[in-house]
This record gives C-alpha cells, structure tokens and sequence, in this order.
C-alpha cells in the first residue's frame, strides 16, 4: 500500500485528489495538508510515502516546504503540481533543483481536474519503484573509449529514471542523454537522474571531455555534438560541442545531431538507444549508428507513451534488437562489456 499525503490551500483539490487517489486500492491517502507548515507537522506524524505539493500556498509555500524537507533523513518522495503560468514554470524548475521528484500541471479549469486521474496514479505508483542513492560509489574517471547515446522525447523521464537507475558503476562507458526538453529544465532532470543513479549525473557543458561513470544530458536549447578527442594511448575519445545550429525536426537538441556526431566519432564502440517519443527524431541517427559498426535498439512499443521516434528507426531497418524497458540497462552492459 502506497501511503500519500495530499498538500493544497483548496479545500476542492484536496476533496478532489483524496477522492481519485482513494479510488486505487493499492493506494491509501493518510492525510490532507492546507498549507506548508501544517505539511511539515503530518509529514513527521504520518510518515507517507509520497506526498503531492501544490507550489503557491499561503503561510508556507512547496518551495519553502523543499527548503526543509533537504534536511529530512528519509524525505517522502515529492510529486509537485503546478499551473501552467510563467511564474510556476519557474518556481516548478526550482522545485527539482531542491528535491522534488517529479512534477504534473494542474489544469486550469477546475471542471477538468478528474481528467488528470490516470496521469496522477501513474506519476504516484513510478516514484516508489525508483530507489535514492544516499552514497555513490567511488568511480575514478577517465577518457571514455565506449559511448552509449538514449533518444528519448513525450513519455521518456520515467522510463529514463528506469535506465540510468539500473546501470551498474562498472559501465565501461560514457552516456548521453538527448531528451526534448525547453532550455532550463534540462538541468534539472540532469539533477533528479543524479539522485537515482549510481553514476554522476550532469548536463553538458561546452568543450567538455566525455569521462567514464557519467552519464551527460544534452543542455536544452543546444545540439550536443560529439567531436573526436585523440587520447594519449592512440585510440580515440570524444569532447562535448554545443551547437546552436536551427532546431532539427522542430527541437533543439535533436536526437540525430547526436546520435550522428557520436557514430562517427567511436564507430563499433557505439550505442545507440531510443525510447519514447514523438516524432521522428532519432530514426536517421540510429542509422548513422547501425552503418559504423555499433549497436541499436528500441523499446517495445507497449512499454511506451508515443512510439514515433523508435517506429521511425524500424522504418529504416536500422534497429538491432527490440527489448522491454527493464532489459535495456543489461543490454547495455552486455554490450559495452563484449567491447574489445
């Protein structure tokens, strides 16, 4: 049973969120919350296991209520819920700048609001299957020689957190991650995939080497091209380019641009992974990685939201292996393990 404490100032989102949640049965509402200090009182008294955050409360807003839950031991995970207005487009990036896990719009119209109910549940019930690394391993990283690349676009957070949580910090590898995403929040999923993951998790900086026991996300607003880097030993690493070159496919960063960029750069020591996503973003790439010698492969389409990025790549015959979503961190490692 999935303990939830629901924290709104209305007293009709509270009625309305107990009512969808309680419907669940694998899910127990525990208690309500009206504002931040009341939140903090029964989240010590209730012990839930996750608690949803509305962001402008009165006497103590989700922001501030973040602020103390950093100093908790075992804070509940945190799924804030926010209003499409400027103001808490920015108050929601800094949210998961300070911990929350996961975030979902309210909809402006209160009529609507039982629309969202499988999007909650869904949100609810992935947040518990994700574990919290309190210490990573000691990793000593060095030039990358093997790179693995993840397309992913509408549907790919939650299957992200799946993939990087599930990589082992022996991965003989670098990662990068293209995910379509507006320019700000990159950073912050890069720091949300952090807290999951055993690897070092950041975005991309320009001119940056690719290091073993990282996994980089593309910086929103850039293409992240990889660009060769020969190391000392003569073989050949890769060095992180931010482009600004017109959007591809109408996003920036585009799957292609680095799918394409890393092919040819390590060839057969290559990856290529696509995961949910609209479009067909990431299907050419995939085949620049399939003609170098590397491998490719898709999530099945039952495990996605949208299937139009993967669907793109099987179109062009340019897919290795179709796998489920939890066989693709061990496919991974198989692969850049069998790497000579």
């Amino acid at each position: 049973m999935i303990r939830v404490l629901v924290i709104d100032d209305s007293v009709f989102m509270r009625t309305v969120l107990t009512d969808l949640l309680g419907r669940d049965p694998s899910i127990d509402v525990v208690g309500t919350a009206e504002d931040g200090r009341d939140a903090l009182k029964k989240i010590e008294g209730l012990s839930p296991d996750v608690i949803t955050l509305d962001i402008q409360m009165p006497n103590m807003n989700g922001i501030e209520v973040l602020e103390v839950l950093q100093s908790f031991e075992n804070p509940p995970k945190i799924l804030m819920l926010s209003t499409l207005t400027s103001r808490d487009a920015e108050l929601t990036k800094k949210g998961l700048d300070l911990g929350a896990d996961d975030f979902m719009l309210k909809p402006k119209n209160p009529g609507k609001i039982r629309g969202i109910e499988q999007e909650l549940l869904s949100k609810i019930k992935h947040l518990i299957t994700i574990p919290s690394i309190t210490e990573k391993p000691r990793i000593i990283q060095r030039p990358a020689e093997n790179l693995v690349m993840i397309g992913s676009s509408a549907g790919g957070p939650p299957m992200l957190d799946s993939v990087v949580s599930s990589l082992k910090e022996d991965l003989n590898a670098a990662v990068v991650i293209t995910q379509h995403m507006p320019a700000g929040f990159t950073a912050s999923l890069a720091e949300r995939l952090n807290r999951i993951s055993p690897l070092k998790v950041k975005e991309t900086e320009n001119a940056e080497l690719l290091q073993i026991g990282c996994i980089y996300v593309s910086k929103g607003g850039f293409h992240t091209i990889i660009s060769a880097n020969p190391l000392s030993n003569g073989k050949m690493g890769g060095k992180i380019t931010h482009s600004k070159a017109p959007p591809v496919h109408a996003v920036r960063p585009a799957v292609d641009k680095t799918f394409a960029s890393g092919a040819k750069v390590f060839g057969k020591k290559t990856m290529g992974v696509i995961l949910s996503g609209m479009g067909s973003d990431g299907g050419e790439g995939m085949e620049y990685i399939k003609n170098a010698g590397g491998r490719t492969i898709v999530v099945k389409e039952e495990d996605c939201l949208v299937y139009g990025m993967a669907r793109s790549a099987l179109e062009r015959n340019s897919v290795d292996k179709v796998l489920s979503l939890k066989s693709i961190p061990r496919d991974i490692s198989k692969y850049i393990a069998s790497i000579e």
